[in-house]
C-alpha cells in the first residue's frame, strides 16, 4: 500500500489524471509517454521514475477503476449487508461496471478506446480476478450455501447462465444499445427480477445475510490487497 500511495502523491496523481483524460478523450492508440508527461507538466523521465513502461502506467491506472469499484462495493455492504442479496448485489455491481469507464472498456473489449491493451496480460488478468462474472463466480457458491440461490442445478450451467445475464446487461448499458421494439423505465428493477427468476427465490434463515456479506467483504479484502500489490510497483 506505501508503494501505491507514493505513486499517488504529487507528480505521480498529476501523471495518473493527464493519462486518464488523454485516454478517454482520444484512447490508447498513439499515446506517448511523451504527450502524458507534457499534459501533466513533468519531465518525461518523470514518469519513468514510476512506471518502466507506457503500458505499466496504462494498466495502473485500470487498475484504479477497480480498486474505485472494489471500495464502493466494500462500502455499500458494509453500510447495508442486505445488498448481499443476488436481487441487489448483480444490479449493482453491473452498474459500477457500467460507470467506470475502464473496467466497462475491459468487458466489452473496446478496442477503440483501449487498443491492444485489451488483449494485454495483465489487462485480462484485470477482468479475469476483478471483473463481474469473476466476482459472482466467488459470490454463486455463497449464495447456494445460504439459501439465496437455488442448488437443484449444476453449478456449472448456473453461472454460464448468469454470466450469459450480466454481459448481456453490461454490453446493453455500456454501448446505449435500444432493443428493437423494447423499452422499460427502470433496467436495473428487470434486472433484478431476471437475476430472481434465474436463482429462484431468496429464502434466507437467520444469520444467512450477514454471513454471506461477511464473506463478500473478506473476499473484497483479499482481492483488493492483491490488486494494491499489483499496480503500486
Amino acid at each position: 500500500m506505501a508503494v501505491l500511495a507514493e505513486q499517488d502523491s504529487g507528480s505521480a496523481a498529476r501523471i495518473l489524471g493527464a493519462a486518464r483524460e488523454l485516454v478517454l478523450r482520444r484512447g490508447v492508440k498513439g499515446l506517448t509517454v511523451a504527450e502524458i508527461a507534457e499534459r501533466a507538466h513533468v519531465a518525461k523521465g518523470t514518469i519513468y521514475l514510476h512506471w518502466s513502461t507506457r503500458e505499466d502506467l496504462l494498466v495502473g491506472l485500470f487498475g484504479r477503476d477497480f480498486l474505485a469499484s472494489l471500495d464502493e462495493l466494500g462500502a455499500e455492504l458494509t453500510a447495508d449487508p442486505e445488498v448481499a442479496r443476488p436481487s441487489r448485489l448483480l444490479p449493482l455491481l453491473i452498474q459500477s461496471t457500467v460507470e467506470h469507464p475502464f473496467i466497462r472498456a475491459l468487458q466489452v473489449e473496446d478496442d477503440d478506446l483501449l487498443g491492444v491493451l485489451t488483449q494485454h496480460p495483465r489487462s485480462a488478468s484485470l477482468l479475469e480476478n476483478l471483473g463481474p462474472a469473476a466476482l459472482m463466480r466467488i459470490a454463486l457458491p455463497v449464495w447456494r450455501k445460504h439459501h439465496l440461490a437455488r442448488t437443484d442445478w449444476a453449478f456449472d450451467d448456473q453461472a454460464y447462465a448468469l454470466q450469459a445475464l450480466i454481459r448481456g446487461f453490461v454490453t446493453i448499458s455500456a454501448e446505449q444499445r435500444v432493443l428493437a421494439h423494447i423499452s422499460v423505465d427502470d433496467p436495473i428493477r428487470v434486472l433484478a427480477a431476471a437475476v430472481t427468476a434465474l436463482l429462484g427465490p431468496e429464502e434466507p434463515g437467520p444469520g444467512d445475510i450477514s454471513a454471506t456479506a461477511d464473506a463478500a467483504l473478506a473476499e473484497l479484502a483479499t482481492r483488493r490487497e492483491a490488486l494494491l500489490e499489483s499496480i503500486g510497483k
